[in-house]
């Protein structure tokens, strides 16, 4: 059985109400050519995406991730999807995935110039293997994101708060995270507070208290940072958003990096010093996030 495969999607009106829309899927071979060289989401990274965590066939946090969609095409000026279209996208790509953790990554792309419609994709295919980092936490090292905390509002032309195909600098921050000594990093702004890692939300704890950061400094709301939280509150848990430092960050009590598909881990070092982490809490978390949701 292949285990990886995409579906081409036609993206149809956002005010279509149609039961079913099967037909707008055409299963692709990966290997395949699919996309025309002047397609911009390879020539300028000029789209957006999402990542879907899938265990056993069940994909995770589906609203969640469609609803991010549509809030990035909005950001950047792209035609409104069409959520239920996406979610019968996610459901069909789900069963073409062998069982165990695997991922469905959605593409929404502006397309070609001049071109009659965005082009529109998804791929499945089997998760990369985290259970030892998931065990063993992460080092981080603070990096400069290079602009203060006021910036998305300032300037929204930036697309920051949008999931866009132009992941570069987010690349270039793990090679130089790596060139430290360090397995991720974590930005922070010219001003000094901590926003996000490249491909993962923050939590800190601060006593019984779990913090991440606002997400009106221009950071993705992520998907797995609300399932966390969810959890946590049923634990009985406070939980809030705030304006964070890097200091706040280095004095936390525990912290992690929270996403869809390596989903929990704990940060076990800041620029080199040792930070404390809870083991125990952090296999409860990726319990939970395993479990269908």
């Amino acid at each position: 059985m292949p285990q990886r495969f995409a579906l081409m999607i036609t993206p149809v009106d956002a005010a279509d109400a149609r039961d079913d829309y099967s037909d707008t899927f055409a299963p692709m071979d990966v290997e395949a050519p699919a996309l025309s060289v002047g397609e911009f989401s390879t020539q300028r990274g000029d789209g957006v995406f999402e990542s879907i965590g899938v265990i056993d066939g069940h994909a995770n946090e589906v609203e969640a991730h469609v609803q991010r969609l549509a809030h990035s095409a909005e950001i950047c000026d792209l035609p409104a999807p069409n959520l239920e279209q996406w979610r019968q996208a996610v459901a069909t790509a789900a069963t073409l995935v062998p069982a165990g953790e695997a991922v469905v990554k959605l593409i929404l792309s502006r397309g070609v110039e001049h071109g009659p419609a965005p082009t529109a994709w998804a791929t499945a295919s089997p998760a990369p293997d985290f259970a030892a980092v998931r065990r063993g936490g992460v080092r981080v090292v603070t990096l400069d994101r290079g602009y203060d905390l006021d910036a998305a509002r300032r300037a929204p032309w930036l697309l920051l708060g949008a999931k866009t195909l132009s992941y570069a600098v987010n690349m270039a921050a793990l090679r130089e995270a790596h060139r430290r000594g360090a397995d991720d990093a974590v930005f922070v702004t010219r001003d000094g507070h901590v926003l996000e890692a490249p491909t993962a939300s923050l939590i800190l704890r601060i006593g019984d208290e779990f913090v991440t950061p606002a997400p009106s400094g221009g950071i993705l709301h992520g998907t797995t940072q609300l399932s966390v939280y969810e959890h946590l509150e049923s634990r009985g848990f406070r939980t809030r958003y705030a304006t964070l430092t890097a200091s706040d960050l280095a004095a936390a009590d525990a912290a992690w990096l929270v996403s869809s598909i390596r989903l929990a881990v704990a940060i076990t070092a800041v620029d080199g010093a040792p930070l404390a982490s809870d083991p125990a809490l952090t296999a409860e978390l990726n319990a939970f996030l395993l479990s269908p949701r």
